[in-house]
């Protein structure tokens, strides 16, 4: 695990700005609209509720929190990356220190624009987080281990996982606040989903008279291979070559970048690509 400046310093300045983000997100949309964002954050706020409801007990949040995510952290630790995990450790705790230094400060109370808004905020602090190299802890941790164990895209099963999160929440303080938070979690999955590609896949089809070239290209690209196919040309009987290759979305935009390169007139498809089976190259993290 080596320090590079070039790399590593714009990478903390990222995360510090991100944890910012995510702190004043829970203490001007969440607070303000009682909601329960789901994950790490959310059971950290459902426990400092029932705390202060039940016990009349205030429990600071990063106590709390720092104790949600002893387990995620291993999980990094032991499967993930050593570095990666660093810096979502540095990730946790300047969000967790900061959501109980910031003051609470109220923009709107309309509760369906804290949830939107709110959760769209969440989402994009979230892939910031995701594209320097780290995560905001708790289930964002299994995700990636699952993403990285199966090759799929995961995300979509954080809103399962906060089912529970919810219905306690629901029967605690009220299903109305429950099920803005669903609207909460819906928005930030579908802004992480729009910002974060790494698990998303595109199949390309690339109609080339250049099929070695451009299957070099992709390679050094992504790392990923490629199948030519013989085809014919309809429109003029003339015989083509089909390059087939399934690369992360991602990567999609660079590569055919490259390929237009290697032959100014390949025709290329790219679709998205909804299930894949066999062997994936991801990049591991560090």
């Amino acid at each position: 695990m080596k320090f590079e400046w070039k790399k590593d310093i714009p990478r903390i300045v990222v995360i510090c700005l991100a944890a910012i983000i995510m702190a004043a997100n829970i203490k001007i949309f969440v607070r303000t609209g009682d909601l329960f964002p789901g994950g790490a954050t959310g059971l950290t706020i459902l426990i400092q509720r029932v705390c202060l409801l039940y016990f009349d007990v205030e429990v600071p949040y990063t106590l709390v929190n720092l104790l949600l995510n002893a387990i995620p952290v291993y999980i990094g630790f032991r499967f993930i990356g050593k570095k990666f995990t660093l810096y979502s450790c540095l990730m946790i705790v300047l969000t967790s220190t900061l959501t109980d230094l910031l003051p609470s400060v109220a923009i709107t109370y309309d509760t369906l624009l804290i949830s939107i808004f709110g959760g769209m905020i969440n989402g994009f602090g979230m892939s910031l987080v995701l594209r320097m190299g780290a995560t905001t802890g708790g289930t964002d941790f299994i995700s990636i281990y699952l993403s990285e164990k199966n090759g799929v895209d995961s995300f979509n099963l954080i809103l399962g996982l906060n089912a529970v999160i919810l219905a306690v929440a629901g029967l605690l303080f009220g299903w109305d606040r429950a099920l803005y938070s669903i609207i909460y979690q819906f928005a930030s999955t579908q802004m992480l989903h729009m910002l974060y590609k790494k698990y998303q896949r595109q199949t390309l089809f690339i109609v080339t008279n250049h099929p070695m070239q451009v299957c070099q290209t992709i390679n050094e690209i992504s790392n990923h291979g490629a199948t030519i196919l013989d085809g014919l040309g309809s429109y003029d009987s003339q015989e083509r070559n089909l390059v087939y290759s399934v690369v992360s979305s991602a990567e999609s935009k660079r590569v055919i970048a490259a390929v237009k390169k290697v032959d100014p007139h390949a025709f290329i498809n790219a679709v998205r690509t909804e299930q894949l089976s066999g062997r994936f190259y991801h990049k591991p993290e560090e």
